[in-house]
């Protein structure tokens, strides 16, 4: 049995370092066992990989480009590229995942799929490639996300997919995953629980991770091109789960003069008892199927996140990302909701582009940071923010 692992693959067990896993009801076992020992084998079969990057070129819009962001780049003193995931079908980099997904789904025979969504993003990818496919979609929201992000909640439903409130605890992200989980547990012969992160139990964080990495895999190449150098100095992203980062981070994650800069949700500080800043508060425990990093009490309960992006408030973090923070191949950084809210401002005056709050998160850390002339940084500009548009009006 192998053991090793790098920071691209987590061992065999699914273990980044110490964290990962897969900690689950014996009622999952068959599902995440069955996806376990299949999914390497099908998502690099020829036939798959001919279909996924088909569905990425022609029905995502993929490559996405690499923006040279002139007037940000200026007030930093350094250049700024802009990795324009926002410009995906649908409008964030959700969609890389739940395309590979849905593709693995029918190859493994399953007929309905199910998904949590945070910010609607996750949700509008999940319920869009079941439109492509004809099939059932059931997506459980927190009732306080379906609030805030009205607009995701009327694309879903237009898509063809229920969408089910999530009414217990702080109704976000959290209550929404299990109520999915719970869902996923009465359902385990028909149904493939889509997870829109890096997080869960082995092979989700992998197996996301994989899909994302597309990302950096073009970063590598339109760096080549643009300044005749593959590697940046650094790579930034929000940090909610992970999954927008984990696939900014991956083609870099063994480049050791790639800096690689995460940026979590501070809410309104983080120590003000309203955050969701993980690496900052969390201790390691088990969260939704594996050992991660994770806000609790003392006696182990879960504390409820706060951000003002429905897609950053979540009380954990993927394992690949808890492995970064820990080793310290990662830097993690925190942005308040303030902080958030001016960087969609300023990036919407400078260049032109309204980016999504979570996104806005990884902007606004630019001012923590302290660049040379000649740094090459690039951010995953993750999504658009059409779907935040009721809170930056509130702020107008």
């Amino acid at each position: 049995m192998t053991t090793t692992q790098t920071y691209t693959s987590p061992n065999e067990q699914g273990y980044y370092g110490p964290f990962g896993g897969a900690y689950i009801p014996e009622m999952l076992h068959r599902n995440v066992e069955d996806l376990r020992t299949k999914y390497l084998e099908i998502i690099y079969e020829e036939g798959f990989q001919k279909e996924f990057q088909y569905l990425l070129r022609d029905y995502v819009g993929r490559p996405t480009p690499l923006y040279m962001a002139e007037r940000l780049s200026k007030q930093f003193g350094t250049t700024i590229y802009l990795k324009r995931e926002d410009l995906c079908h649908t409008g964030a980099h959700k969609i890389n995942n739940t395309i590979g997904q849905i593709l693995l789904a029918q190859r493994l025979g399953k007929t309905r799929i199910i998904a949590e969504t945070g910010a609607g993003q996750h949700g509008v990818a999940t319920a869009t490639v079941c439109a492509l496919k004809g099939v059932e979609c059931i997506v459980y929201m927190g009732e306080k996300d379906i609030e805030r992000q009205a607009p995701n909640v009327a694309r879903m439903k237009m898509l063809g997919a229920t969408v089910i409130p999530a009414t217990s605890g702080s109704k976000t992200l959290k209550d929404a995953t299990n109520e999915a989980i719970r869902d996923w547990i009465n359902n385990p012969n028909d149904t493939h629980y889509i997870i829109g992160s890096v997080v869960g139990p082995h092979p989700y964080p992998d197996m996301v991770a994989r899909f994302q990495s597309v990302i950096s895999e073009e970063m590598r190449k339109q760096l080549l091109e643009k300044t005749g150098n593959e590697l940046p100095t650094h790579v930034m992203a929000c940090v909610g789960g992970g999954s927008n980062a984990a696939g900014a981070f991956y083609h870099f994650l063994d480049e050791t003069s790639v800096q690689l800069i995460a940026v979590e949700a501070a809410g309104e500080g983080v120590n003000s008892g309203k955050s969701a800043a993980t690496t900052a508060l969390g201790m390691p425990g088990i969260l939704h199927g594996s050992k991660s990093l994770l806000m609790q009490t003392d006696d182990g309960q879960v504390v409820e996140p706060h951000s003002i992006s429905a897609g950053l408030d979540y009380p954990g973090i993927g394992p690949l990302h808890a492995h970064l923070f820990k080793s310290g191949r990662g830097t993690f950084l925190s942005v308040t909701d303030e902080e958030a809210l001016m960087a969609a401002f300023e990036l919407s005056k400078l260049e032109g582009i309204i980016p999504a709050l979570e996104t806005a998160h990884a902007l606004s850390a630019l001012k923590q940071m302290k660049f040379k002339k000649e740094d090459v940084v690039v951010i995953c500009l993750s999504g658009r923010g059409d779907k935040d548009l009721s809170t930056y009006m509130k702020n107008l």
